[in-house]
Formats: C-alpha cells, sequence, structure tokens
C-alpha cells in the first residue's frame, strides 16, 4: 500500500511525453482536471509526412520545463498542493519518454514527491473517467496509433484483454492511407476530412468474426487495398477519387471495430460501452458505436480534448492507481517501449 490512499482527496501532477506532443496537467481526485497543457510537435513532423523520433525527443526536452510551469500556473497550485508526480513509462518512442520520465523523476526528488509510473494505454481508457461519473464494469474499444483491443474493464485497475489487432493499429493505418491518397500528417482527421466529400464506392475487406474466440481486428490488408487500388487508378492514368477512397477505407476501418464491440456485448452480456484513444475522436465511429444504443448499449466517450495524448489521463490514471494502493516507482523508474495492454 502506498501512504496516499487513505487521504480524502489527491491532487496529481502528471506528465506525457510518448510521442509527439509535451504535456502536463493538474488533476484533482482522478476526474476534475485543473490544468491540462499541451505543447503539439505537430507541424513540426507534418513536413516529414510523420513522427521523427529523435526531432520529438529534441522538442520535448526544449518543452518540458515551461509546459509544467504553466500547468502549475493555470492550476493555481504550488508545490505543496500536489500530492504525487505521475508520468508515462510506456508504451511510446523510447527517447520521448525518457525525456518524461527523467524530468518527473528530478521533480519527484527535488520536492520529496511519491512517483507513479503510468501505462499510456491504461491513460486513454481513464480518459473517460474525467468530467465522467463512468465506473467499471464495462467493455472499453481502444482505438488509437498504436493499439487496437477490446478490454473489460471489471475494476479500475482490473483489465481483461478480450482482443486485439494482429498487425498494425487502426490510427496507424489512418496515417497510412492519409499518406498514400497525398494527405497531410496526422492522418487521422484528414481522411475524416477527405471522406465528407466522397461517398461509400469500394468494397474493401472487413475482417469478420463469429464469436469472442476468433474475435480479432487487422488493418494490413485494408491498408494493401488501398495502396493497391491507388496503384491501379495511376497506372490506368484515370482520376484519383480521393473521397471515395477515403469515405470507402473510413467506413471499412470503422465497420470493424463497431462488429467488434457487438460480438463483445453478445459474448460477455456487458452493455455499457467506453471508446478511447486518438481514434475516438472520428466523427464517423462516434455516429456509429451510437447506433449501438439500438443493441441497449450505453456508450461513453471522452471529451475530444482527451482523445489524443495528453497529460489529464494520465493524471486520472494515477488517481485510480494510487487509490487501489499502487507502489510508488521510486527513481529507478526506466522507459519501456512496449508495456502490455492488459
Amino acid at each position: 500500500m502506498n501512504g496516499l490512499s487513505a487521504k480524502d482527496s489527491i491532487t496529481v501532477l502528471a506528465i506525457e511525453s510518448s510521442c509527439d506532443e509535451t504535456a502536463c496537467a493538474v488533476v484533482r481526485d482522478g476526474r476534475t482536471v485543473l490544468s491540462n497543457v499541451i505543447a503539439t510537435q505537430i507541424e513540426i513532423h507534418r513536413r516529414f509526412g510523420g513522427v521523427v523520433p529523435e526531432i520529438a525527443s529534441r522538442n520535448h526536452t526544449l518543452a518540458i520545463e515551461n509546459v509544467v510551469k504553466e500547468a502549475m500556473e493555470r492550476a493555481n497550485v504550488t508545490k505543496d498542493d500536489i500530492d504525487a508526480i505521475a508520468v508515462t513509462y510506456g508504451a511510446g518512442l523510447l527517447g520521448a519518454l525518457l525525456v518524461g520520465v527523467n524530468f518527473a523523476k528530478g521533480l519527484a526528488y527535488a520536492w520529496g514527491k511519491p512517483l507513479f509510473a503510468v501505462s499510456h494505454v491504461k491513460g486513454h481508457i481513464a480518459a473517460n473517467y474525467i468530467d465522467s461519473d463512468l465506473e467499471p464494469p464495462y467493455l472499453c474499444l481502444l482505438a488509437s496509433g498504436g493499439h487496437t483491443a477490446i478490454v473489460k474493464v471489471e475494476d479500475y485497475e482490473r483489465i481483461t484483454l478480450l482482443a486485439s489487432s494482429r498487425d498494425d493499429a487502426a490510427g496507424e493505418a489512418f496515417d497510412k492511407v492519409a499518406r498514400v491518397l497525398g494527405l497531410p500528417y496526422p492522418g487521422g482527421p484528414e481522411i475524416q476530412k477527405k471522406a465528407r466529400e466522397g461517398k461509400v464506392a469500394f468494397d474493401m475487406p472487413i475482417p469478420k468474426s463469429s464469436g469472442l474466440d476468433d474475435l480479432y481486428f487487422s488493418y494490413s490488408g485494408l491498408k494493401t487495398y488501398v495502396i493497391n487500388l491507388v496503384h491501379r487508378l495511376e497506372q490506368r492514368g484515370e482520376e484519383l477519387p480521393a473521397g471515395d477512397i477515403a469515405a470507402s477505407f473510413q467506413n471499412a476501418a470503422i465497420s470493424q471495430l463497431i462488429d467488434g464491440l457487438r460480438v463483445a456485448m453478445k459474448s460477455t452480456g456487458i452493455r455499457k460501452i467506453a471508446i478511447a484513444g486518438g481514434v475516438s475522436a472520428n466523427e464517423e465511429l462516434r455516429r456509429r458505436a451510437d447506433g449501438l444504443s439500438e443493441d441497449g448499449a450505453e456508450v461513453r466517450y471522452p471529451k475530444l480534448i482527451y482523445c489524443t495524448d495528453n497529460a489529464a489521463m494520465i493524471g486520472a490514471e494515477a488517481y485510480f492507481m494510487i487509490r487501489s494502493g499502487a507502489q510508488e516507482s521510486g527513481l529507478s523508474l526506466d522507459a519501456k517501449a512496449t508495456v502490455p495492454l492488459a
């Protein structure tokens, strides 16, 4: 047990630096965000068509001190108001993670505060607790640039993996297909925007599962289909119907997520659903997930600001870790490029 779990109220300063966002937030009791500061590197990496790890790490180093200072000022707190420091230790780009982990360790040592290592994956799930009354048990669809999975959240810190992707993650496929269509990084919002201009005109592959035993996701074949389609059209000298391709891809990508949720709901009997990860911001996913109410589902989403990488979700997850008696990480904490989903 940690020394904080019995406190009436817990305020966490959280740091996130797993990819191309340098973020810091101050979160109280897991559900109230006092500040949430994000320094994005999107414009820097857009010229390269994706995130360049070394550039990301260098920019985290430049930004992190100012981001933490701004988060403290916006929350109107001092170090004496902070009960714990939380930091993303994985999964993500190792160099980028190390910037956040080392800064958090230094802060915890200087301030004399306990340090807690938070999984980026569990942080995305915990984003659903912010400004919300959501409580376990529920099913969570996690769809991001690094992970695609359905998990059963039995308790705040007890999670069971039900299904995952056999290859690419959903968000990764959005980025790759956007690049094939000549759309800028990040691909998710650009595919969504382009899809509004087109219609579902191509029958793209969608994996089918009959039950929980054979439930999985796969995006490699879908990505390859789009690449081959674009090549064929270019070789014939035909105009590229980018809107129709984007709409057809988005439909296929989202369909397997929704189909998977239907299988999981039927198999587990759980009707409470949460959507998490960067792809949870996709308007088509939200529209289709809302349609699950016809099957008796109650669907929750994070606010859009908490869908993509942020530190508020890390602070939320840290709170529930602390309440569950998680041990402090200590100053020997190291970053990890991969962490288990559950």
